[in-house]
């Protein structure tokens, strides 16, 4: 009688005949499995390569009108500590000016003609380095080490050796400007990417779910009765996300002010716009997964596949700068990536339209594929 007792409440045979039948579940759920295995691999990846606190080789404009052998050295010693790649050789500060607006460049090094006049005189020279401090953490790793090394090198140019730090020192006046923040204040840069991550995951959630909820619960012979074209059911579902995307922006933009003290030097109508054109592409992208997910798991699990390379390679949580090249290249096809550098450019640095275009036309380019893809895995008829 014991024995039976216990058979009724455990059976390895019941127990296989269940462990198998949730396997070939699994292997029928083909998104599910492919999360499981691709989430894990992907955050490995990433946080094993691509992310990095203290970004080096940062793209740098030189202007310098003279070409002495100690422009010469500094500019090599700049290079040696890693931090700065000059990229850009420029002839007036106007055109320095124009590449950190846009974010081409993190820093602009300015050597004055009359330099290598004062190094021979020892009449104190100086040097200028700009900073685009809308992110603090990218410049600060290039300005600690900035006096010692350019002060060294100068010397070494003259063949003299400091015996003490105040000599060094003294050898060369570095001045430092952070633009944008100078204070480094890390809300600065963070509140408004946060606009971005609110909106991306959100508005790409909801809409994915939107259409998987009609299937799930057996609506969608109604949705495909209607008298009404693909593109016209699309609208319909993305337009009211449209709406509850407006009433975030105004919050975030209201709380990042009052709260937080966060600037607003740039204009409010291009920002606007821009945020609309951004938001357009994410209910977009949130329709096509819904179009290729079955159930609203599915479609969840989609969402948060996309939303976590793009959180970590856009630039909001590390440096965007200190990533591989391989993983500058992946960001780029994130909308965040771009949008990010829209609403921080706009809010600190008071970009017009010249400066963010680029970044204009790339979303404007992520709603033309994204609404190709759903028009074309728009079914109107069930499988």
């Amino acid at each position: 009688m014991k024995r039976k007792g216990f058979h009724s409440i455990f059976s390895f045979a019941r127990l296989g005949a269940l462990l198998l039948k949730e396997f070939i579940q699994m292997r029928r759920d083909r998104i599910t499995f492919a999360m499981m295995l691709g989430v894990p691999l992907m955050q490995l990846v990433l946080f094993g390569f691509a992310i990095n606190n203290d970004p080096k080789s940062l793209p740098a404009a030189l202007v310098a009108t003279s070409n002495d052998r100690f422009t010469r050295a500094m500019v090599s010693s700049l290079q040696m500590t890693g931090y700065y790649r000059f990229d850009h050789i420029v002839a007036s500060e106007a055109e320095a000016e124009e590449l950190i607006a846009r974010g081409d460049v993190s820093f602009v090094v300015t050597i004055p003609a009359d330099f290598d006049r004062r190094v021979e005189r020892n009449e104190h020279p100086q040097i200028l380095i700009e900073a685009d401090a809308t992110d603090p953490s990218v410049a600060s790793g290039a300005i600690s080490t900035l006096g010692t090394v350019a002060s060294q090198a100068l010397l070494r140019e003259q063949g003299v050796e400091a015996v003490t730090a105040r000599d060094a020192a003294n050898a060369l006046e570095v001045i430092v400007h952070r633009r944008y923040n100078p204070e480094g204040i890390s809300q600065y840069n963070i509140v408004p990417g946060l606009l971005g991550v609110i909106l991306q995951m959100t508005m790409v959630m909801m809409t994915s779910m939107a259409l998987t909820r009609e299937t799930e619960r057996g609506t969608m012979e109604n949705l495909l009765a209607m008298p009404a074209s693909p593109f016209e059911i699309m609208l319909g579902k993305i337009l009211p996300y449209l709406v509850i995307g407006a009433v975030q922006v105004a919050v975030v933009l209201i709380a990042s002010k009052l709260l937080f003290g966060v600037p607003f030097v740039g204009s409010l109508t291009l920002l606007l716009t821009t945020v609309l054109i951004f938001v357009l592409s994410l209910v977009l992208l949130g329709y096509t997964i819904s179009t290729v997910a079955r159930t609203q798991m599915q479609a969840m699990q989609l969402t948060f596949f996309f939303f976590l390379p793009s959180i970590l390679l856009s630039g909001f949580m590390f440096p965007y700068r200190g990533m591989p090249g391989w993983a500058q290249v992946f960001g780029e096809i994130f909308p965040l990536t771009h949008f990010l550098r829209i609403i921080r450019g706009v809010m600190l640095k008071g970009a017009d339209f010249n400066a963010i275009a680029s970044e204009v036309w790339a979303l404007m380019l992520f709603i033309v594929i994204f609404a190709a893809m759903a028009l074309v895995r728009f079914r109107r008829t069930l499988d």
